[in-house]
């Protein structure tokens, strides 16, 4: 730590102070700020020049008095203290406890920035997450070391999913090696205590760490948040060997910061004013989660992403789409109808699914039923859209069958309480009690021995 204090900070605006003459510092050194009333501020260093220095100051830049304030830059990143009593606790972006609680002091110490996993050293990821969502579950299926969004938009339930799914996920087989990483970043208070109390009751707290961001705390401290969550994940999976979920929520607010540091810096704007780099920063973030040869833990990441007017093509989910493996996909429409969870699988996927179902994994005729599904829910779509232009008693008997299906499908399998948690083998005997709506020849997608075993209908 650096013992030489700088009295030179020439300039400050929303959240960010320019230091002249401090000489060689360091791309992303910790500073500490005291004014002269000994009150400090912590800071880290973002763009550094033979003439000046830009440092991100985490408190905001409020009520700063330039001339009287003192700078220390001391000469290390931004890091977090790491031990097995992370589990339980609570912090705020830039580590610092936030349940009352005091810091860890008997822990290692990391630098929070990470790196990406080396594609060489990746290991392929496998096995079922189940998350008691028969949705996700049945058609979308989550497996170890993937990294599969949530596209939203306002006012939609994104943050009771969320929560639902770090209350109730799941390893089917290794239930002791099972930890959680939460992650909520320009949160109001309103959502921070229901995250917080909606953990507690559920008594997952003390299997999983969170990090909280308010709305009105500093918008720079949502930059630091998703690397220090990140950090944490990995101490879990690959020092202690824990199978570790990451949730975050809500990935836009950190663009949106990002976008304001960036204009304050100068840099060149892009498409909707985010900065060139938006792609390759997120980058750094998602793809810090998956499995490594020859270690037994792993880091799956269900990252939330708002869609601003409703867009999926906007700048950052279409940016989190090329990086991440598939997407959930909430449904205004849905929402509407009172769905819950309103999960619109038409444009849900995921890509890693068949490497996480089957036989040994959840059931064998599992593939199978997804996709029948799938196929005949894109007919009972079609179906809707005919009904809505001829209307519905003029369909022919087999088009209301769909129509039907379409509707029993969104009543009974899409929709669910948020407290209500079905395994996997529930969510399977749901789908063939739809299924079996249908005679056995319109199930083109199932095996005999699948409709032998598990078909209900009229034979």
């Amino acid at each position: 730590m650096s013992d030489l204090e700088y009295r030179k900070a020439t300039a400050a605006q929303g959240g960010l102070l320019w230091v002249g003459g401090a000489g060689p510092v360091a791309f992303g050194d910790r500073v500490r700020i005291r004014d002269l009333h000994d009150r400090r501020r912590n800071g880290q260093v973002i763009l550094s020049r033979e003439d000046a220095v830009l440092i991100q100051v985490f408190e905001g830049t409020d009520d700063l008095d330039l001339e009287n304030s003192w700078v220390r830059f001391l000469d290390e990143p931004l890091s977090l203290s790491l031990s097995p009593a992370l589990l339980g606790r609570v912090f705020n972006g830039i580590g610092e406890p936030g349940d009352g609680r005091p810091p860890i002091v008997d822990g290692v110490r990391r630098g929070i920035g990470g790196s990406p996993i080396n594609p060489a050293a990746r290991a392929y990821p496998r096995e079922f997450i189940q998350t008691g969502i028969s949705t996700i579950d049945g058609l979308d299926s989550l497996v170890r070391g993937q990294k599969l969004p949530i596209f939203t938009a306002s006012g939609l339930p994104h943050n009771r999913l969320a929560a639902q799914i770090v209350r109730q996920a799941r390893l089917p087989d290794e239930d002791a090696n099972f930890a959680l990483v939460f992650a909520a970043m320009g949160v109001s208070h309103a959502d921070a205590r229901f995250f917080r109390e909606s953990f507690a009751d559920s008594g997952v707290l003390g299997n999983l760490v969170m990090f909280i961001n308010h709305a009105d705390d500093p918008p720079i401290e949502r930059l630091a948040l998703p690397r220090a969550a990140m950090t944490a994940a990995e101490y879990l999976a690959f020092d202690l060997d824990r199978h570790v979920l990451v949730v975050m929520t809500d990935m836009t607010h950190y663009a949106e910061a990002l976008r304001e540091v960036a204009t304050a810096k100068g840099d060149v704007p892009a498409r909707k004013g985010y900065p060139g780099y938006l792609y390759s920063d997120l980058a750094e973030i998602y793809e810090r989660s998956g499995r490594i040869r020859d270690r037994h833990g792993s880091i799956t990441l269900v990252p939330v992403v708002s869609m601003p007017s409703d867009d999926i093509t906007h700048p950052i989910p279409d940016l989190t789409g090329y990086i991440t493996e598939g997407q959930i996909v909430l449904s205004r429409e849905l929402h509407n109808q009172g769905v819950y969870p309103p999960i619109d699988i038409g444009p849900s996927l995921s890509r890693l699914m068949k490497d996480g179902i089957g036989k040994d994994d959840t059931r064998e005729d599992h593939p199978h039923v997804a996709s029948q599904i799938y196929a005949l829910y894109a007919k009972a779509q079609e179906t809707r859209n005919l009904a809505s232009i001829i209307g519905a008693e003029e369909l022919t008997a087999r088009d209301r069958l769909y129509l039907k299906f379409a509707n029993e499908f969104d009543r009974r399998f899409v929709a669910q309480g948020e407290d209500e948690n079905r395994g996997i083998i529930e969510t399977l005997n749901l789908a063939w009690e739809l299924l079996s709506l249908f005679p056995p020849d319109l199930l083109s997608r199932v095996s005999e021995s699948d409709l032998t075993r598990y078909y209900r209908g009229v034979k």
